[in-house]
């Protein structure tokens, strides 16, 4: 009798997929460590000091990009233990925390929510721009916490007196310590702190009221650069998925996916209508289609009701000075808020005019109107009483200096958004 032989057939096919379910997981743990590598070389490729170093080394006194290195230990002790109460802001990255270092420097420690890839590359980001630029109107980067730390932690200088945010519509708000004149120099310091990371081929790309922060001495410091991106020589623009904060964000950048110097830009038209509004760049609580400030501002301009949009605390029907400021900055918002980015000016332009806005004196000046076919010049009006009342609820006075009007006319793309300003303004 032959003996029989076992068919192992069921328990081959039965293992079958046990083994390349197996497999796939080795693979996906596999990708998963390669791609964290690719952080960690990312990192250490940028400092290159730190394949040298040991991790006692990165803990403390050396750096990144010629930023500080500090504990983990030190920056808890710095905050007590990252206390709830030392909370200074929670924005979409993380917690600002108040602490002082042990060297008695007073900071404000920024906790990133996550120790993942895409926080370390927004950690990485912010500290490889911070360490190479320098302006009295950015906010200065003491330093941060190693890849080896328990947390991605970033130190900086600490500003004391809120954001602009906070002053506008904020806790902040019911002081009225933000007068027409400190509006105008925030106004114009946060033009020259973008103007210059622009010139320095940096997109800030976040740019809001939140993000521009004040010492006691209402000065500008602007912060936050996580987002921020290093513009390529020569490139026109970069192409990315749109990030920002709603009511800030360029709708031609969130339509093309095409960031450009032009999407600060619009971000800051925005900030501008805030200045001269107080209102927040989003508010439920409007109609649906002035929810974003952006909306309700250019629909106020058009429509011959400005006065309905600058915040009546200012002066703007008592003060002729502030009747007149505050146009020619909504003017410039204007420009900055057109669909068009090729109609939009440039950070350099903004800045350039809001200077001579602020300098302009109505004693000695005239102003230059482009008519559609010849420049003439005429005298801004010299009071509001009788005849002589240019603004009267419905229409707008002329605006000045004269360089604002005329500057960023194209004779190819800006037909029809400048025909619609100055049928407005004019």
């Amino acid at each position: 009798m032959k003996e029989s032989i076992p068919d192992y057939t069921p328990v081959f096919s039965s293992a079958i997929p046990g083994v390349v379910i197996l497999l796939l997981c080795l693979v996906i743990i596999i990708w998963r460590h390669s791609k964290w590598n690719h952080v960690s070389s990312y990192i250490t490729s940028k400092n290159t000091s730190s394949d040298h170093l040991s991790k006692a080394d990165l803990e403390g006194g050396s750096a990144y990009f010629g930023a500080s290195v500090f504990s983990y230990a030190e920056l808890e002790e710095a905050t007590h233990d990252f206390d709830p109460s030392k909370e200074l802001g929670d924005g979409g990255f993380g917690t600002v925390y108040h602490g002082i270092l042990r060297d008695g420097r007073v900071v404000a420690v920024k906790r990133l929510y996550e120790h993942n890839y895409k926080r370390v590359k927004q950690f990485m980001n912010e500290i490889e721009i911070l360490t190479c630029l320098s302006h009295p109107n950015l906010v200065t980067l003491f330093g941060c916490t190693s890849r080896h730390s328990r947390e991605l932690l970033l130190v900086y200088e600490y500003i004391p007196n809120g954001t602009v945010a906070d002053h506008l519509h904020g806790d902040r708000a019911k002081d009225g310590s933000l007068t027409w004149p400190i509006r105008m120099n925030i106004a114009i310091e946060t033009a020259s702190a973008l103007a210059y990371l622009h010139d320095s081929d940096i997109i800030h790309r976040d740019v809001k009221t939140d993000n521009i922060l004040l010492d006691n001495d209402f000065f500008v410091k602007v912060g936050d650069f996580g987002l921020s991106r290093l513009f390529p020589n020569h490139a026109t623009h970069v192409s990315t998925a749109p990030q920002g904060t709603p009511g800030y964000v360029d709708p031609e950048y969130h339509r093309c996916y095409q960031l450009t110097d032009k999407s600060d830009v619009y971000s800051f038209g925005v900030v501008l209508i805030e200045l001269i509004s107080s209102l927040p760049a989003v508010d439920i609580n409007r109609h649906r289609d002035e929810i974003n400030l952006a909306n309700l501002a250019v629909n106020r301009i058009q429509n011959h009701a400005i006065h309905e949009l600058i915040d009546p605390s200012l002066g703007f029907e008592s003060d002729p000075s502030i009747e007149r400021m505050t146009l020619s900055v909504a003017e410039v918002a204007f420009r900055c808020l057109q669909l068009d980015k090729d109609v939009r000016p440039t950070m350099e332009e903004i800045l350039e005019a809001l200077m001579e806005i602020q300098a302009y004196k109505d004693e000695n000046a005239g102003r230059i109107i482009d008519d559609g076919s010849a420049l003439t010049t005429r005298r801004p009006p010299t009071s509001l009483d009788g005849e002589d009342v240019v603004l009267l609820k419905n229409r707008v006075a002329p605006v000045s200096p004269a360089s604002v009007t005329n500057r960023w006319v194209s004779t190819s793309t800006t037909s029809t958004s400048s025909e619609s300003f100055h049928s407005t303004f004019a």
